[in-house]
């Protein structure tokens, strides 16, 4: 047998597990060749929470505010799960949040005006959603037109008919128990805690079948310790969180008890796992990372690119008439404002500080929701600390050019290692 022969065997020899020092190793150097991923969003977290807990103290928290960082995340985080389709193409959608007001003002109407069951309403407003993404992404991918503008004219349009559909009264009800519960019902006890245990083992069974995967495939595989303790770390967490949230948290017993998961917490989740599948397991995800990375060569090895952009499109109005249906569902109702002020700008921002890339081709589902937590915790933080409104836009806005600057920053550094 000759050398070379002997090298190449080497070379497709299947690797034993790596150990924890290993699979270390390996991380620091994908960071330091600028693969970061939500590693600022998760560090950029976990200080603010140590920051405000120490300034406000159980102000902070106490078990009713951390319910209300749960509702105030959720909907920017749907609006953000939308986005970073788009921002995953390189494109982006300024209309995203008067698109779920408009879908949000659509569905109030149908139960109000027409008495229509709150499951058909539902699916009419999911589908004014699709419909805006479909023309959106037809106007974009066939005529050309750049998405900033595109949708920077909807964002106009879309208001307009926001304030028709309002009308003089200004307002449009919510008056449906279903709809109403979203946002402001809890799990009881026994369901959240069945939900928390599925949560875990879906977890941990995921963690062990993509491990089984990798050693079956001949790649590196990490020592079984950092499967479990990856585990451990995320049952905690879940545990932990459950638990806080099982407690009493109503001021007045008397009128109301409060206790339990939010429902909308298994909604948020619902939405995580399957968008999460539908872009690392199908090969429609796989094409819109490529369309991303390089629509030329995507276009060359024969992906429909158009195709692909206008279903980013539609996908991202329908997650935003999902957030517009959890914005009115939070406030019992809609008016001219639902969608816009501060939620389209902390749900690009959101994406971004979670780890898309503004450059396209790199990004997660889940960084929609780890971005959306941390401008919730400063914009609730620095509220309980009294902070005067235009001082909380100036720190979330440092952010958000923080979180920029270090993606540019990551990606020039991953180009110069030869990492993209």
């Amino acid at each position: 047998m000759t050398t070379t022969e002997t090298a190449t065997e080497t070379q497709v020899a299947p690797k034993g597990p790596q150990s924890l020092g290993a699979v270390f190793d390996d991380y620091r150097a994908r960071v330091r060749g600028g693969e970061v991923g939500a590693l600022p969003a998760v560090a950029g977290a976990i200080v603010l929470v140590l920051v405000f807990t120490v300034m406000s103290g159980t102000k902070f928290t106490n078990a009713f505010n951390f319910s209300n960082l749960i509702l105030q995340t959720s909907a920017i985080a749907v609006f953000a799960m939308g986005l970073v389709f788009v921002l995953l193409l390189g494109e982006i959608d300024l209309s995203a949040g008067f698109t779920g007001g408009v879908a949000a003002a659509i569905v109030g109407k149908l139960m109000n005006d027409q008495d229509l069951n709150w499951v058909l309403a539902l699916i009419c407003g999911l589908l004014a959603g699709a419909t805006i993404g479909l023309v959106i992404g037809l106007i974009v991918s066939r005529l050309g037109v750049p998405s900033f503008v595109v949708t920077l004219a909807f964002f106009l349009a879309l208001q307009g008919v926001l304030l028709l559909l309002t009308g003089a009264g200004g307002t449009i009800p919510y008056r449906d128990s279903h709809v109403l519960a979203i946002m402001n019902k809890n799990m009881p006890l026994w369901l959240g805690w069945a939900f928390a245990a599925l949560t875990v083992v879906a977890f941990a069974a995921l963690g062990f079948s993509r491990r089984l995967q990798r050693q079956r495939a001949g790649l590196p595989t990490p020592t079984i310790l950092v499967w479990v303790l990856k585990s451990a770390v995320f049952a905690a967490v879940v545990v932990a969180a459950t638990a806080y949230l099982s407690k009493e948290r109503s001021r007045n017993v008397f009128l109301a008890s409060l206790k339990g998961v939010p429902i909308v917490v298994v909604i948020v989740a619902g939405l995580l796992v399957v968008l999460t599948f539908l872009l690392t397991r199908t090969a429609w995800g796989r094409h819109v990372y490529a369309v991303g990375g390089n629509a030329e060569a995507a276009r060359r090895a024969g992906i429909n690119v158009a195709r692909v952009k206008i279903s980013c499109f539609m996908m991202c109005s329908t997650l935003a008439a999902v957030g517009g249906v959890l914005l009115a569902s939070r406030t019992n109702s809609v008016n001219p404002s639902t969608g816009g002020s501060d939620t389209l700008l902390f749900a690009v921002g959101a994406a971004v500080i979670g780890g898309t890339s503004l450059f396209g081709g790199r990004g997660r589902v889940l960084d929609g929701i780890l971005g959306a937590v941390v401008i919730t915790v400063i914009v609730n933080g620095m509220t309980l600390q009294g902070q005067p409104q235009g001082r909380v836009y100036m720190i979330t806005g440092a952010v958000l050019l923080l979180a920029a600057s270090v993606d540019a920053i990551s990606r020039r550094r991953a180009t110069a290692t030869g990492r993209v």
